[in-house]
């Protein structure tokens, strides 16, 4: 059976949807001391590797909650360093502001998963790894539950799967409540859980 989302991946190039056998937690728009450390803490507990998608302005805000994170054995993306949309922002300052990030790493994902063609083929040719997730939550969304993403992660998850949480102040509560259980489940059905690293395909 064909799902929209396989459609929505054909029609998208140059972007990475899924990989490998193993699932892959990640998280965007950190780090931040109200949400990362605890986040941290339940992987911690269940010994579980992820990948922070994380904004470069707060990287420079919270250094010490970004060195937890690097400390842990977490995997880091750049998600430009102020959020921006592509496909509201010309091509030439949107590279400029993914220039900007102040780590390094080839991993990047586009806020609101939005680049323009031409910036996708740019960041590509700079040898970037476009990481996109074949499960979106939608932890950000106040009308969403715990209840509601637990049932679609174990409804929707396959191997080589790509999650993605936010660990951000509006997704929080949602996506604390229901990371555990999330983890339990997948560590259950035996899914290999995982940090993205650039050079694994």
């Amino acid at each position: 059976m064909v799902r929209l989302r396989d459609i929505w991946q054909r029609l998208y190039p140059y972007g990475v949807f899924r990989t490998g056998e193993a699932v892959y937690l990640t998280f965007d728009d950190g780090p931040i001391p109200e949400v990362t450390p605890q986040v941290l803490e339940i992987l911690a507990h269940y010994d579980v590797k992820a990948t922070f998608f994380m904004v470069g302005e707060n990287i420079d805000k919270h250094p010490e909650v970004f060195d937890q994170v690097v400390q842990a054995g977490h995997a880091i993306g750049n998600h430009t360093y102020n959020h921006l949309k592509g496909w509201c922002t010309p091509t030439e300052e949107y590279l400029a502001n993914v220039a900007k990030f102040p780590k390094e790493t080839k991993l990047f994902r586009p806020p609101y998963g939005k680049a323009t063609l031409l910036q996708r083929r740019a960041l590509v040719k700079q040898g970037y790894r476009l990481i996109y997730w074949d499960i979106l939550t939608r932890d950000y969304d106040s009308s969403r539950t715990p209840e509601a993403m637990y049932e679609q992660i174990k409804r929707e998850v396959r191997p080589g799967s790509i999650i993605n949480f936010h660990d951000s102040i509006k997704s929080n509560e949602r996506m604390l409540a229901v990371l555990p259980q999330v983890i339990e489940f997948l560590q259950a059905e035996g899914y290999e859980l995982k940090e993205l690293r650039s050079d694994e395909y």
